[in-house]
């Protein structure tokens, strides 16, 4: 079994002990990781005996969970544990937070209904000041995980996984975690840079008289309305230059604290007349690896805060500006180390649907033809309801990763996977989200329509033409190159689109691959290029680093230098 060395230190009573939430921060905080109970059931009633212990939030089929057994469809997974709250903890109201669960959750706090929630991707809360006890308080959650058999979203998770898709995972894989508000609060905040006039734009969610304070000056305004506040000092941030404003705001008896950043993307033309992408105005490449956050010991959970870190850091290092989280939503601590190490971010939402095509999806590798994406069945897409869920979770991806800076493109579809009514899907995006481009169709089954031609290529030669329609080129997967390294590859066949026996070998190809392709494509008109990928993952070892992160394949100097661009203006 491959393992990392943050697994191998990993502290099973306190993992993951960090503020989970960094842009909406209060004092009063209580972290429920740990050693839970669980047992995994047949049937739909809490068992009166667990299995014994699982380390939370490490999903269930993970080495570091300590259980490592997958959950099958029509299987109930449960969770127990007791905790206490604090004395003095609860000034109003006490709310009880996961950071995600996947796929389908019931919550149970002292045998009371707390809230239910289906999809594994994103945040959800309960206020459960009526539901709780003097001293010792019991907490149990109910799971059921159907993976790849309904159209829930589960990114690349797979009942039998292999080659591009990935083990399974269940239950609760991010922080779980109570924290006491006043009665009114601060719910939610949302945070607009508005770079062209050095101004930033706060909404506020909640009664009253808000003050903030940026960075040591004062504004003041009602919450619940958008305010416009004139910043004294306006500092870009960038990939170079990663400033971030200290924010803290103050409700009644509320008290947050979060951050910002200034800075503004978009597409126009260089002085060539060419279409480029924009960050602060002007034409910058974006030059990027496709991020997965996949881990040997932990699975959809890194062992650590530092180990997540350590993605976005290595990537910087090998000279990359930008990581492409392909379908999967990261713990909010991961943007946060994009947004305060300089990272920009492409943002995928996690696919769901049913049992794809491979006609469907691979058609377009070999014909160039692109499928109307109305045609639900096509797509997998039968269920109306499976539909009506993934918008609704888009939409609550975006509201929630709606304040990270470094978030710069969303990716709605890719490869056709679950792909439906695309140009409606992306204009409900718009509506909530305009300052950010779309990517609304990566790789293939392009409608014709937005701003950009998405390109994935692993078998033939790159050769930039622009596109028919004027949009914005981009290649936002290729490469791929293999280089198994003895003693750091999961177990079972390999994966990869080109395989190389040796590190000479790999790092040639590699040169030859930036030298001839990528480079011209780039004076010549490409506008950003994701390489795939940063790690390994399971059987597909085509990471310029191991799975296990232990070892990076070429040195970061050597990678640097293959793959660096000219400037564009």
């Amino acid at each position: 079994m491959l393992t990392t060395k943050w697994g191998e230190a990993l502290d099973r009573e306190h993992p993951l002990p960090e503020y989970p939430r960094p842009q909406l921060r209060r004092e009063s905080f209580l972290n429920l990781n740990g050693v839970w109970q669980y047992a995994v059931s047949t049937l739909n009633s809490e068992p009166e005996e667990y299995d014994g212990d699982i380390v939370v939030p490490f999903p269930l089929e993970s080495e570091l969970s300590g259980v490592g057994r997958v959950l099958q469809p029509g299987e109930y997974l449960w969770y127990r544990r007791e905790f206490t709250l604090p004395e003095d903890f609860n000034v109003g109201r006490v709310l009880l937070h996961f950071g995600a669960v996947d796929q389908c959750a019931r919550v149970w706090v002292n045998g009371m209904d707390a809230c239910t929630h289906t999809g594994g991707y994103l945040p959800f809360s309960a206020d459960i000041t009526d539901l709780l006890f003097e001293g010792e308080n019991t907490l149990v959650v109910r799971v059921t995980d159907d993976t790849d058999r309904s159209y829930h979203t589960r990114g690349k998770q797979k009942l039998k996984p292999g080659g591009i898709w990935y083990s399974p995972v269940s239950g609760i894989w991010q922080t779980v975690w109570c924290e006491s508000v006043p009665e009114n609060y601060i719910s939610s905040l949302f945070i607009t840079p508005h770079l062209e006039d050095g101004s930033v734009e706060l909404l506020v969610m909640g009664e009253g008289a808000v003050r903030a304070v940026i960075d040591g000056d004062a504004y003041d305004f009602e919450a619940g309305t958008s305010a416009l506040l004139k910043l004294r000092e306006v500092r870009a941030w960038s990939p170079e230059e990663p400033y971030l404003y200290k924010l803290e705001l103050a409700m009644g008896d509320d008290r947050v604290e979060s951050y910002f950043a200034m800075r503004s993307v978009g597409i126009g033309e260089d002085r060539n007349g060419v279409k480029r992408l924009l960050l602060n105005g002007k034409p910058y490449f974006q030059n990027g690896l496709l991020d997965q956050g996949w881990w040997p010991d932990g699975l959809y959970t890194a062992p650590s805060d530092e180990a997540l870190a350590f993605d976005i850091a290595a990537a910087k290092t090998m000279g990359f500006n930008m990581l492409r989280k392909h379908v999967k939503v990261e713990p909010l601590r991961w943007y946060y180390h994009c947004d305060r190490l300089g990272m920009l971010v492409w943002q995928d939402m996690p696919n769901g649907g049913g049992a794809y095509s491979a006609l469907t999806v691979s058609a377009p590798l070999l014909t160039g033809s692109h499928s109307r994406d109305d045609k639900y069945s096509k797509f997998a897409r039968r269920e109306e309801k499976g539909r009506d869920e993934f918008r609704e979770e888009l939409l609550d991806m975006v509201s929630h990763l709606y304040n990270a800076p470094s978030i710069v493109t969303w990716v709605i579809f890719n490869e056709g996977w679950g792909q439906f009514d695309s140009d409606k899907c992306a204009e409900a995006v718009l509506e909530l989200d305009s300052s950010r481009i779309l990517d609304r169709t990566s790789g293939w089954h392009d409608q014709g329509s937005g701003e950009l031609r998405s390109i994935h290529l692993y078998f033939d030669d790159y050769k930039h033409k622009p596109d028919k329609l004027g949009r914005c080129v981009v290649l936002s997967e290729f490469g791929g190159y293999t280089l198994p390294i003895d003693g750091h590859a999961w177990p079972g066949k390999p994966f990869g689109y080109k395989k190389f026996d040796s590190q000479e070998k790999f790092r040639r190809a590699l040169t030859l691959l930036y030298d001839g392709q990528i480079r011209p494509a780039c004076m010549s008109g490409l506008a950003a290029a994701i390489y795939t990928q940063l790690t390994d993952v399971e059987n597909e070892l085509n990471g310029l680093i191991t799975y296990d992160r232990r070892v990076i394949k070429l040195s970061p100097a050597d990678i640097k230098r293959i793959t660096a661009m000219p400037a564009v203006k």
